[in-house]
């Protein structure tokens, strides 16, 4: 699992193919040809968190672009944040989302106003993917006593719908302010004011743990917006741990790895900022499937989600 749940903390610049798309395309059936045929567009305009331009960029800069990056050492920043909270990725992730990162992403997670024009764009691509995972859960038919693990819970933005469709949902999160509003959260919106006439939904059952302390089994085991605080060799781990809790179904989201969102990503890290307190890693599509390949899993269906300043593939794998 990813360290948190928060899915583009460090990385939310990105410019959609298609600026005036806000939803997500139809999700398709596994071919052996590649479902998702994105454009990589010309490199545009950057912008990070709050809404500073970082970098217009032209095709015929990449070569310029290139020099600036090396010569800034964003790792450096890495290790002394880690430095300050005494250990690695893990520790420097648990104390963001603890702490500032809680702050910013309860507000993009949540229905407040008090957003700009990204972190509001970013919520919109985030409720997209929550509802294609519930989309691709609902087609399957009735959740009324289905078991899933909602791995890396955040605020509860799955937790919650899931247990009002009736699933019995596990809900974690590295993060102990994130379980805390979660779990808040889900009590305002399942149990105060219920007819009492309608059957109460069961309670998500939420608790602070990582990705690797999570067990049991689930019918279906779900990880958002979380792979992104993972490099490929520990992804690699933590899809397999993530398939053997999984009874018959994995849901999995990851910020696609090409040459376009990649050099994206090393812009917005020679820019210090509350929003990139954390590593970032995207994941090729090719690197995810063998991984879910290796543990006996298929792909069955997959989409990508892309607004302005959010992008994501989703993934939906069964036992093969």
């Amino acid at each position: 699992m990813a360290y948190s749940s928060a899915l583009f903390s460090p990385v939310c610049f990105h410019t959609n193919p298609n600026p005036n798309s806000r939803f997500s395309p139809k999700l398709n059936k596994t071919t052996r040809k590649p479902l998702i045929a994105a454009a990589i567009p010309q490199l545009s305009t950057a912008t990070d968190v709050d809404g500073a331009t970082l970098a217009v960029i032209g095709g015929s800069s990449v070569a310029a672009l290139a020099a600036v990056i090396s010569l800034a050492d964003p790792e450096k920043r890495r290790q002394l944040q880690a430095e300050e909270v005494g250990g690695g990725d893990k520790e420097v992730v648990r104390e963001y989302f603890n702490n500032s990162g809680f702050q910013r992403w309860k507000k993009i997670y949540g229905d407040t106003d008090e957003v700009n024009r990204v972190q509001l764009d970013i919520r919109i691509g985030h409720s997209k993917t929550v509802e294609n995972v519930m989309k691709m859960l609902k087609d399957e038919g009735s959740l009324r006593g289905v078991t899933v693990c909602d791995a890396g819970c955040g605020t509860g933005s799955l937790s919650i719908p899931l247990a009002k469709e009736g699933a019995i949902v596990s809900a974690s999160d590295i993060s102990a302010a994130m379980v805390a509003e979660a779990e808040k959260q889900a009590r305002e919106e399942l149990l105060m004011g219920k007819d009492e006439l309608s059957p109460a939904p069961v309670m998500p059952k939420f608790v602070v743990k990582d990705l690797e302390s999570l067990d049991g089994k689930y019918d279906t085991v779900v990880c958002l917006d979380v792979l992104i605080h993972y490099p490929q060799s520990k992804a690699d781990g933590m899809i397999a741990h993530l398939a053997s809790l999984a009874e018959n179904r994995l849901i999995l989201s990851f910020a696609p790895k090409t040459f376009y969102y990649d050099l994206l990503k090393r812009v917005g890290e020679l820019f210090p900022g509350p929003s990139k307190a954390t590593r970032a890693y995207l994941h090729a599509e090719a690197d995810v499937e063998r991984a879910l390949r290796k543990v006996g899993w298929k792909i069955k269906n997959k989409g990508l989600i892309t607004t302005q300043f959010y992008f994501a593939i989703l993934v939906e794998a069964v036992p093969a």
